[in-house]
């Protein structure tokens, strides 16, 4: 009775520290939800108490000052187009490495793993150097291409270790019954790498969709602006627009917060059947 007791008590301790946590968690969430309705003069005078009005508006002003269906357009195309690309690209060199452990692709794969260890911030002004040298300045496709390339060596190294715990048995069977090499990728390998391969789209899709910096290297044009840089225009040197600023905020999570409920169940097979594999 006493072991029962304590595994109670363990029980109820542990769920009161993880709300505790989802309250810590959930207050800035709360904060900008409230503000986000609020007038300017009540944001800064009553930050954390209810809107004494709500101010509906705001939203409709930020929709209107971000030009928001354009913006979300650029920021979804580049998103899917570099997860798209990055995923099979990524997989079907991990796929070939682990295969095929020649010294080169051996040697090939320790590149990768070590070029993970440099910081973006040494590659900013080579890369944007580059990147106009070909021509891929103010080009959605020049910042989906530099996707592909910084996400390589992190989607190879998380592909990599996945493969190796698929039976080449399967493909064995697979290219005895006539196979080629692409359609046993395809038809056998790309199934089996489910559940990685989601883990790295939501990672990535997170990566793409929040990210401020390199659009605001590469595309300097206001007319290809993605949500993070449109919504820099609110936040000035000596004046912040909160009144457009918080609603802009909420506008540009809700598709990521969006993504990821829907996303959730798929989520958590592809987490259930690594840990299977595994």
């Amino acid at each position: 009775m006493g072991a029962f007791r304590r595994r109670k008590l363990n029980a109820i301790v542990t769920e009161v520290l993880v709300m505790l946590v989802a309250i810590v968690f959930l207050i800035p969430f709360y904060l900008l939800l409230i503000n986000s309705v609020k007038g300017v003069a009540e944001q800064l005078t009553n930050t954390a108490g209810w809107p004494s009005a709500f101010v509906w508006n705001n939203y409709s002003k930020a929709w209107n000052a971000l030009n928001f269906p354009d913006v979300f357009l650029r920021s979804l195309l580049i998103t899917v187009f570099s997860n798209i690309g990055l995923t099979i690209i990524s997989a079907l060199a991990a796929h070939r490495m682990v295969r095929m452990p020649t010294r080169f692709n051996t040697a090939v794969f320790y590149l990768f793993i070590a070029s993970m260890a440099i910081p973006f911030q040494s590659l900013m002004l080579p890369l944007v150097q580059v990147i106009r040298e070909l021509g891929m300045i103010n080009s959605l496709g020049g910042i989906v291409f530099t996707y592909w390339g910084l996400g390589l060596s992190f989607s190879i190294f998380l592909f990599h270790g996945f493969v190796k715990t698929i039976s080449y048995e399967i493909e064995e069977a697979a290219i005895i019954d006539g196979c080629g090499p692409l359609r046993v990728f395809w038809r056998i390998v790309v199934p089996l790498l489910q559940p990685m391969t989601v883990s790295l789209v939501l990672l990535n899709t997170l990566t793409f969709w929040n990210d401020f910096l390199l659009p605001n290297l590469l595309l300097t044009k206001s007319e290809l602006h993605t949500i993070q840089t449109a919504m820099n225009a609110f936040f000035g040197e000596f004046l912040t627009r909160w009144d457009l600023a918080l609603p802009a905020l909420v506008l540009g999570t809700a598709p990521a917060i969006l993504f990821f409920l829907l996303m959730q169940r798929r989520i958590i097979e592809g987490v259930a059947g690594g840990a299977v594999k595994g």
